[in-house]
């Protein structure tokens, strides 16, 4: 369903500090994720969807987003920029780009959500329950991590903070459908919390909140475990982006990149342009930037390594992330968890877990 009297606004100020030492020289949403930006798949579902005008919230590192994406043309889309000057919350982003918008249905989304949800359905069930707002939301195995959002004939009923006991598997998925109107009463000039406070707050002065519940493929990527899961979701057609073009598979390889005969890519792996993978090398979920060198005989699993690093020979990572321009030496040992910061240099067999040499 082609939406093009719908305006989209996207949140992208987050500073991604679960996910350091990869957010330091990139925002989050621009992480390659599948081999292009995360927020690449978020702006192509914008586009399939039919909106045509798109509002990018800005705050840490905004020039990032404007280099990639320009006036939004090469996807089809008109996007404008707004910078915080002082960080806003979810709220007060949201307040702080209503003089950019041009209709009177506002979608706004979390720009480090990757999500399947049809925008077409969600914005005809907000016009059809002539709601003022509706929330996405999605059902989750444990909803004890997040605050849950319970409703009734699809009704929200209540905003309930994050507990061991609740009563409803229904999470806030951070997509929305404003009514322009209530988007003007958003507190503005200071920090802002649409969960916390502007949701409550309306939804005590009887404002209609409407739920749109639905199964599509939804994962917060905010932590290194996510994200790998998320790309290899991806890389495997299991998560939809329109970006990718129907590609589904094992492993992604992007233009330039270079694997040599013998090396094993499984797991939903992605290779960023340029990167060159090593014989014998074995990368099983791997997520691996652009200009990435791995040398013979290394392991490489469920990890993320950044922009130009370089791993030796026959190194082991594990659940690891390896940061911009790192080298990690041969036969080192990166497991559990482990990080490491850009440029940071370990020797060879410099960090082990077994005894072996």
């Amino acid at each position: 369903m082609a939406e093009p009297d719908v305006d989209a606004v996207v949140l992208v100020g987050g500073k991604g500090t679960r996910l350091r030492p990869l957010t330091l020289s990139v925002p989050k949403p621009m992480l390659p994720t599948a081999g292009l930006p995360l927020l690449t798949h978020l702006l192509s579902r914008i586009a399939a969807a039919g909106i045509e005008h798109v509002v990018l919230g800005t705050s840490y590192q905004p020039a990032v987003f404007e280099a990639e994406f320009g006036d939004g043309s090469k996807l089809g889309l008109q996007i404008d920029y707004v910078t915080e000057e002082r960080p806003l919350g979810t709220g007060g982003g949201i307040a702080n780009v209503v003089s950019h918008l041009r209709h009177d249905t506002v979608m706004v989304f979390n720009g480090d959500v990757l999500s399947g949800a049809d925008l077409g359905q969600l914005v005809a069930y907000h016009r059809s329950n002539h709601a003022d707002i509706t929330l996405h939301l999605v059902r989750v195995s444990d909803p004890r991590a997040f605050g849950c959002v319970p409703t009734e004939d699809g009704r929200v009923t209540a905003f309930l903070e994050k507990t061991q006991d609740p009563p409803t598997d229904q999470i806030n998925a951070g997509c929305y459908v404003f009514s322009r109107a209530m988007i003007h009463r958003i507190p503005t000039g200071r920090e802002v919390s649409l969960e916390r406070e502007v949701f409550p707050a309306l939804l005590s002065e009887g404002v209609t909140i409407c739920g749109y519940v639905d199964s599509a493929y939804w994962r917060d990527m905010g932590t290194p475990e996510d994200f790998v899961r998320g790309s290899a979701d991806l890389v495997r057609g299991i998560a939809p982006s329109p970006a990718l073009r129907g590609h589904r598979g094992e492993s992604l390889v992007h233009d330039g990149a270079a694997v040599s005969p013998g090396a094993v890519l499984i797991g939903g792996t992605a290779v960023g342009r340029g990167a060159e993978i090593g014989p014998g090398v074995r990368l099983d979920g791997a997520v691996i930037f652009d200009g990435v060198r791995i040398e013979a005989g290394s392991v490489i699993e469920r990890s993320i390594i950044g922009f130009g690093a370089r791993i030796g020979p026959r190194a082991l990572i594990r659940d690891g992330v390896v940061g911009d321009g790192a080298d990690i030496g041969a036969r080192c040992e990166l497991l559990r968890g482990a990080r490491v910061w850009p440029g940071v240099c370990i020797p060879d067999g410099g960090i082990r877990y077994s005894s072996d040499v």
